[in-house]
């Protein structure tokens, strides 16, 4: 594999929503691999897969091959493992993709580890890099691309080439627990529910307040529901730990909607009811 050239054999490592919808974006430039860890993670990977796909332009379900054995990875160039935002299951799963395939780039989706300690946790710290898509990924532009000293040659050149040829625009950004999307976000999104405790207004009228008033796409609240308050509340608790301000640690009331199963979107209620 020269140094310059974008990597031609991708797979992803982790069969959720990141997961899915990275190879079906992939699926447009060629065939990607997707593992899943079991065979049920699997059926639903390739119905969740073609679905993806019909959401990217050139998206083809066919070159989407999806399998549970790590070993059916040992010749791409790249994988990137998009698993629970936990810091022993990712570098586990990192070290074993990395002895059964020697011979590849590894990446993490993370949003809030830091990835030079994730990279010495997976055995393979000369592969590991940060490579943050965000949901959905098919619609949404940016990359934080994290890339720790010590990476082996041409690593770079070829995840900004495939980052590109994506049609994404990868950022570099510093090896800190939220890069910079999170850092800045997610303190604006649990000052919104501090406000609604502390004034009782209604999720609707917060959001409609920052949707209407100062252009955003979504209201803080959604947001928060779109990409789960479980996992919101574990990337609070990473941005807290870094940085001991309580600015980043998770509300009460997110909390309080966690304890009863109202974990946004995903679950069907969170801050609002999903039908």
């Amino acid at each position: 594999m020269s140094d310059s050239e974008r990597y031609e054999r991708p797979a992803v490592a982790g069969s959720g929503v990141i997961g899915c919808g990275l190879a079906a974006s992939a699926s447009a430039l060629g065939e990607v691999r997707l593992w899943a860890r079991s065979d049920a993670s699997a059926w639903r990977a390739e119905e969740r897969a073609e679905a993806e796909c019909a959401k990217v332009e050139a998206g083809a379900p066919r070159r989407i091959r999806v399998t549970t054995e790590l070993t059916d990875l040992t010749d791409c160039d790249l994988i990137v493992e998009t698993v629970v935002e936990e810091m022993d299951a990712k570098a586990e799963l990192l070290g074993e993709i990395g002895e059964a395939c020697p011979g590849a780039d590894l990446a993490s989706t993370t949003s809030s580890l830091p990835v030079t300690e994730l990279a010495a946790g997976s055995g393979h710290a000369d592969r590991v890099f940060g490579l943050h898509v965000f949901n959905p990924v098919q619609r949404m532009e940016l990359v934080e691309l994290c890339l720790p000293d010590g990476l082996r040659e041409g690593v770079r050149e070829r995840a900004l080439a495939w980052c590109q040829a994506l049609g994404k625009t990868p950022i570099e950004v510093p090896d800190q627990p939220g890069f910079v999307v999170n850092r800045l976000l997610f303190p604006y999104l649990f000052d919104a529910v501090r406000l609604m405790e502390r004034t009782g207004m209604a999720a609707a009228d917060v959001d409609s307040c920052m949707q209407l008033g100062a252009g955003h796409p979504m209201g803080p609240l959604r947001l928060l529901d779109f990409v789960g308050l479980d996992v919101a509340a574990a990337i609070g608790q990473s941005l807290f730990d870094d940085a001991g301000e309580e600015r980043y640690r998770a509300p009460g009331l997110i909390e309080e909607l966690i304890g009863e199963g109202r974990l946004g979107r995903k679950s069907g209620a969170g801050f609002f009811e999903y039908g």
